[in-house]
């Protein structure tokens, strides 16, 4: 009879062993497929802010381009490889804490992640005067502050210009951008 119930307990334990490993396996795997989404949201996002950048004039142009991530970012990973523009000029790419106060003279672009509205506005405080693209990935309205606002999907990376920052940038965006930003969408 212990022999019985004992070859039943192993068999059950088995049972949950193989379960368990088999969930194991599932979570991996839909791990491995999220964390492939995200590369794709980060390289269509990476497109997207190259392409903006070569629609982009500064009053001195700029080489290298030096582009700072300012807060925590969800599609920057790509970025921070460094890449070359379009226009075959290197791109600098560094992170910066939202508090550093230099951040218009280190900085030719921005790429603004998640900030409190407090950061977020002495952020554009420091950079205002200054000839700096900013480009929010947060789902920040764009009605103060960025010239551009990503809108990431997963079916799509688009964009929106804030013509009012545009205009008080000292950056100067080509009009063709303002019809990009009603069509272009980049597939991830």
């Amino acid at each position: 009879m212990k022999l019985a119930a004992r070859r039943v307990t192993n068999c059950a334990l088995s049972l949950l062993l193989a379960a368990l490993f088999l969930a194991a396996g599932l979570a991996r795997a839909d791990t491995a497929a999220t964390v492939a989404q995200a590369q794709q949201r980060a390289k269509a996002v990476t497109q997207v802010v190259l392409g903006i950048f070569s629609y982009a004039r500064w009053p001195v142009e700029p080489s290298p381009l030096r582009l700072c991530l300012v807060g925590p970012t969800e599609y920057a990973d790509d970025l921070i490889k460094g890449h070359l523009q379009e226009s075959g000029q290197p791109l600098q790419v560094r992170r910066l804490l939202a508090t550093e106060s230099q951040v218009a003279q280190a900085c030719d672009a921005l790429y603004i992640g998640r900030l409190d509205q407090g950061q977020r506005d002495r952020l554009f405080e420091r950079i205002s005067g200054h000839p700096v693209l900013s480009i929010s990935e947060a789902d920040d309205p764009c009605t103060v502050g960025s010239l551009f606002c990503l809108r990431v999907s997963d079916r799509q990376v688009a964009f929106e210009v804030n013509l009012d920052s545009v205009a008080r940038s000292g950056v100067r965006i080509h009009p063709s951008v303002l019809q990009l930003s009603q069509r272009r969408a980049v597939q991830p």
